[in-house]
């Protein structure tokens, strides 16, 4: 059976990696900023969210749109608003003991790329991957799920907090998810 009789529309799973990996959404600050565009991205741009899990460095998704905004689009949206807005966290955060060295790898990071002005966040691309069929489906939304459970920050998928797990578990979590 198709994904396509369960989901409408096109569905995605979406990687996203801090530049060098630096382990910068260990901070809640950092973390909420994320949280805040995605959920800004589903009330104004039609972003569905099936599944997520932000790790620190990293951010997986399956995601798909409503309306007129293609997924690529919104999250590059995404990823450029968060971008700024994190740099700016970095800035201004009292007490944040790693800003000087975060901000050099960025900027470093930044001045090896032409479309960039300053600094960058995020590594290139978001290794989107568009999701057909139930079995891949079922595969992706596992392997997000237990990303904290293997890196041992949790013993079970739903007592992360920063993901969709808890919404598949019955519970509610941080952001509003499609549970299919």
């Amino acid at each position: 059976m198709n994904i396509q009789h369960r989901i409408t529309g096109e569905v995605y799973f979406v990687t996203d990696t801090v530049v060098d990996w630096v382990d910068i959404f260990t901070r809640p600050v950092y973390k909420h900023i994320v949280l805040e565009s995605l959920e800004y991205c589903q009330k104004n741009k039609g972003l569905i969210i099936y599944a997520w899990v932000l790790m620190s460095n990293h951010l997986h998704a399956i995601v798909g749109s409503s309306g007129e905004n293609k997924v690529s689009d919104i999250w590059r949206d995404f990823k450029k608003f968060t971008s700024k807005e994190i740099i700016e966290a970095i800035k201004n955060e009292l007490g944040e003991s790693r800003s000087e060295w975060m901000l050099n790898r960025f900027e470093y990071a930044g001045k090896n790329d032409n479309k960039i002005k300053n600094y960058k966040f995020w590594q290139d691309g978001n290794d989107a991957q568009g999701i057909y069929l139930n079995d891949y489906f079922e595969q992706k939304l596992n392997y997000i799920h237990q990303n904290p459970v293997k890196a041992e920050i949790v013993d079970r998928a739903e007592d992360y907090r920063y993901s969709s797990a808890i919404d598949y578990a019955g519970g509610k979590g941080l952001l509003d998810v499609m549970v299919v």
